[in-house]
């Protein structure tokens, strides 16, 4: 009981002081992220037996073996009056940690989290197609999907089916009707969880994360059979991972994927949050791929390379750049120039551009 009572101190302090994360190491005090940022806990260190008691005292039935044979486990976990979270048990040097990211029950407004909603809430009125959240671990994506669901479920009556590991955010049916499936739990895998969810009558289906072949092929195949679906996928850009894709498949597959994928791709959402330059919170800044005909013609031909060339030229549809948005957010006051070329995959271009110097086909626009 006294590692759970540490524990559960450690977590409320965490919720109270906004943190996203709690990272606990053996023999350490533990650390919260706070805005990004890795702050220690005035605390005794946590024992190696301690957080092995907690790990086993905490995991679900169902993932005990998980732990046992691969040293490593991922489970939800509740505590009453202090909330949801996802944690992560696994071995370093022979020594247990844990990873906790704190989960709100209740799923975000695109207001709640920064994001002009207009492209994503126009992505949401699709009948059929793939759109995929992409970023590293950490960038929002799952918030800014949920965001997503959130939307549709209060605009329209859809029948959502997600699949997640594990669930995030829980939904109350309002205009739509919501089921929820956890991998481990509800199923057994992403890619047997997408091969039942085309039996359940979707309109729409979350994939938390896009893994392997199967599951994409699979999410190919809702999206041709009018379905719409969302998946994340660990990219830094859009070009990255339209190749990411391809990935998946032997070099055979190429060309007739790249018809498919052409067809059946809306958008590539891409993330990064970056502190706030007034008070505490972080902003999204995102590279959006909105395909139209160029876009499909361009992947169509394997061209992956030119991609954010279509990018900078398809404003007008709702695309932009890494760079396009970091220089919205610095004019508007929200990030500071130093974060902004920081982050910038093209800090030159985007310095140049804060001074009020374009380049275009036609060469300098000041």
């Amino acid at each position: 009981m006294a590692v759970l009572e540490t524990i559960h101190g450690l977590l409320n302090l965490a919720v109270e002081n906004g943190a996203s994360d709690i990272h606990i190491k053996s023999n350490k005090p533990a650390f919260l992220r706070l805005n990004g940022r890795l702050e220690s806990v005035e605390m005794d260190p946590i024992f190696a037996e301690d957080i092995r008691e907690f790990i086993e005292q905490s995991v679900p039935e169902q993932f005990v073996g998980d732990w046992i044979r691969n040293r490593q486990v991922d489970y939800s976990y509740r505590v009453e009056n202090i909330g949801r979270f996802r944690v992560n048990g696994f071995l370093q040097r022979g020594l247990p940690s844990v990873v906790m990211r704190h989960v709100n029950d209740q799923p975000p407004t695109f207001d709640e989290l920064n994001i002009d909603g207009g492209v994503l809430a126009e992505l949401c009125k699709e009948k059929d197609g793939i759109v995929l959240l992409c970023g590293a671990t950490g960038s929002g994506k799952s918030s800014t999907l949920a965001a997503m669901i959130n939307h549709i479920n209060m605009s329209y009556g859809k029948h959502i089916v997600t699949l997640e590991d594990p669930i995030e955010y829980t939904y109350t049916d309002l205009k739509s009707i919501i089921n929820q499936r956890e991998v481990g739990i509800d199923c057994s895998s992403f890619a047997e969880g997408m091969r039942a969810v085309l039996r359940q009558d979707p309109d729409v289906i979350l994939v938390g994360e896009m893994r392997d072949k199967a599951t994409f092929e699979t999410a190919l195949q809702a999206a041709e059979t009018g379905h719409l679906v969302f998946g994340t996928l660990h990219a830094s850009n859009a070009q990255q991972a339209i190749q990411r894709l391809f990935e998946f498949f032997p070099e055979d597959r190429k060309v007739a994927l790249q018809r498919q994928v052409a067809s059946s791709l809306r958008a590539t959402i891409t993330q990064k949050l970056l502190p706030a330059l007034e008070g505490s919170g972080r902003f999204p800044v995102s590279e959006s791929f909105i395909l139209d005909s160029l876009a499909r013609k361009t992947i169509m031909d394997g061209n992956f390379e030119k991609i954010e060339a279509v990018i900078e030229a398809n404003v007008d549809n709702g695309s932009k750049t890494f760079n396009q948005d970091l220089y919205r957010l610095v004019k508007s006051g929200r990030i500071t120039k130093e974060s902004a070329l920081a982050n910038s995959p093209n800090p030159r271009q985007l310095e140049m551009n804060l001074k009020g110097i374009f380049l275009s086909s036609g060469g300098i626009v000041n």
